[in-house]
């Protein structure tokens, strides 16, 4: 999902959406919108129109944050050996110490011979192993810098800046600051697009993912390619929210469900599976960079071509431009339109009704609900590790690493599609336990597969992708039907926080790779198993009415509650209200 990454990858930032459209203050508008705007019809060209440009707009966000996966690769490498160095070829060759790695033994990375020693042997006529014992010698840190192969990459920030061996830490940091901006933009963006409205933040966050990357390019350090990549990852977000906001703001109510779910998360996984394109013919990494900021570039006339929210500007009293955008896509259907489209009686503020109020501390109010959150916050955290984590994992597999990555990316695609007829026709707990037993378990299993049957690890890795994925494009939708209305946005937007940090922690998972092939993987496979054994104790909200109140919320399994009649009663007249209140947490919360 999301983000997505970003997976979204991306599906995970989402969150906002639920804080830009259940404004208390506009709620009755947004209803009599529906009812105004329905002579427009679900499906006309306008319509269309916006769906695939707002849509398209989300493919740049596919391939900005998993690009770190080729930028940050890291190449095979050993110590260098200046040419200054007085010693025969066949010192030169054994300059390196062997160590066992896989089965074989492979030239060490960090650690050569003391060449001083060398040269001695060298100049003496000794020969290596026969008349030296090679183990016996001193060793030494790489002084003179690293080669690098170039069989993969020609180059990457690791090489530019030798992020290897004592500094291997950074790269990974690298990729977790950019989550960390991704953080700070998703605290944001909800508040930014509800001042300055969808578009304005749609484009200039656009044009701030854009323009930061631009200037990556030119990076003269690791601390100037970090500090922006934290601004690139606080654009990202941001645009994928606003275009996220408008389209269900724009579009009618079956369309609205179509764009959240399958619209926006399948141009994700299309922009994931261009990057190992332009990351194959593009091998550099300055030069991969920058074809891969271009093509935002493109999106930038869609500001003459895409509006404004009309349900944004009658919350904010302009009815008048809401007015001439609904004629202009009454104009491009082919529809002629009522004389009077916005009757101000009807677009009246809501805001000055006395609403209750409440804080973060009533999600941790009441036994059942702090229990809730506990095990939201720890569902998200681990999904957004399964799912970053084998993201960018795919470097690490074995055979081609492009390969390995479109695999990765087309994976997302059905993944995304069984999650929308999973959330339609069957039940949620049952869905998501399975989704994760499934990711969980086959990643468990890899490290039971002899290393000859690599191809078999390739495909349980992908197995594990789409059960996570499948997890995380659910995720949102079942959180939202657990909390009520009075809390509904911060329940899911203190999960979503959750989702953040476990994408920041992600990078360091797969670091561990460095020192166990199969530790990434054992420690994702059980955090994820585990989850999917926690998810059967949260209680089922599939075909159940959402709850208002904390009081009406689902019940936790095997917690003992006093009654609440309150419940019992509400829950009577709330039966009628069904239908109608679970499609708006549907259309405004799936993904």
């Amino acid at each position: 999902m999301l983000s997505g990454t970003a997976l979204p990858h991306s599906a995970h930032a989402l969150s906002q959406v639920r804080e830009v459209s259940h404004r208390p203050r506009a709620a009755r508008d947004m209803r009599d919108y529906d009812e105004v705007t329905a002579f427009l019809g679900e499906w006309g060209p306008f319509q269309r129109l916006i769906f695939f440009l707002l849509s398209s707009s989300i493919i740049p966000n596919g391939f900005n944050g998993i690009s770190v996966v080729f930028l940050a690769g890291v190449p095979e490498h050993q110590c260098q050996v200046p040419a200054w160095a007085n010693l025969s070829s066949e010192w030169r060759n054994h300059s390196i110490p062997l160590q066992l790695q896989n089965g074989r033994e492979v030239p060490r990375k960090c650690r050569r011979y003391r060449l001083a020693a060398l040269a001695n042997f060298s100049a003496m006529g000794l020969v290596p192993g026969r008349d030296v014992n090679l183990s016996q010698v001193e060793l030494e840190p790489c002084l003179d810098g690293w080669e690098y192969s170039q069989d993969t990459y020609l180059s990457t920030i690791v090489t530019e800046w030798d992020l290897v061996c004592e500094d291997d830490w950074k790269a990974p940091l690298t990729t977790s600051l950019f989550f960390v901006g991704v953080l700070i933009g998703s605290f944001i963006s909800g508040q930014l697009s509800d001042k300055f409205g969808r578009k304005n933040v749609l484009f200039v966050t656009m044009g701030m993912q854009t323009g930061f990357s631009f200037l990556q390019v030119f990076s003269t350090s690791f601390e100037m390619f970090s500090v922006l990549f934290v601004l690139v990852g606080m654009g990202q977000i941001s645009n994928y929210v606003a275009a996220f906001v408008l389209g269900t703001e724009i579009l009618g109510k079956s369309i609205r469900i179509i764009f959240s779910t399958l619209g926006v998360c399948i141009f994700y996984a299309i922009g994931y599976m261009l990057l190992p394109l332009f990351a194959y013919f593009i091998r550099e990494w300055r030069m991969l960079l920058l074809a891969l900021t271009l093509p935002g570039l493109l999106c930038f006339p869609l500001w003459w071509v895409i509006p404004e929210s009309p349900r944004w500007l009658l919350s904010q009293g302009r009815l008048e431009e809401a007015e001439v955008i609904i004629r202009k896509a009454a104009k491009i259907n082919g529809i002629v339109g009522p004389q009077i489209i916005f009757d101000p009686m009807e677009s009246q503020d809501l805001s000055s009704r006395k609403q209750q109020t409440h804080s973060i501390l009533d999600l941790f109010r009441t036994p059942n609900i702090r229990t809730i959150t506990i095990m939201s916050i720890i569902l998200w955290m681990t999904i957004s590790v399964g799912y970053f984590g084998l993201s960018l994992d795919t470097p690490n597999l074995h055979g081609d690493n492009y390969l390995n990555c479109f695999l990765s990316a087309v994976i997302e695609v059905p993944a995304y599609i069984i999650a929308w007829l999973l959330l339609r026709y069957l039940p949620r707990r049952y869905s998501m336990s399975a989704s994760l037993f499934l990711g969980g378990s086959v990643l468990l299993c890899i490290q039971l597969v002899p290393p000859d049957l690599y191809l078999l690890s390739i495909g349980l890795v992908m197995i594990g992708k789409f059960g996570i994925t499948c997890a995380f494009a659910m995720v949102y939708v079942y959180t939202a039907e657990l909390y009520p209305t009075v809390v509904r946005n911060m329940g899911v937007g203190a999960s979503s926080m959750a989702s953040r940090l476990g994408s920041i922690l992600s990078p360091y998972f797969v670091y561990l790779g460095a020192y166990d092939r199969f530790l990434p993987y054992i420690l994702m496979g059980t955090l994820t198993v585990l989850t999917a054994i926690l998810t059967l104790f949260l209680p089922e909200s599939f075909g159940i009415p959402l709850p208002d109140t904390i009081d009406e919320m689902l019940r936790v399994k095997g917690i003992k509650y006093r009654k609440s009649l309150s419940r019992s009663n509400n829950n009577k007249s709330r039966i009628l209200k069904e239908g109608e209140e679970r499609q708006t947490v549907l259309k405004t919360t799936t993904f």
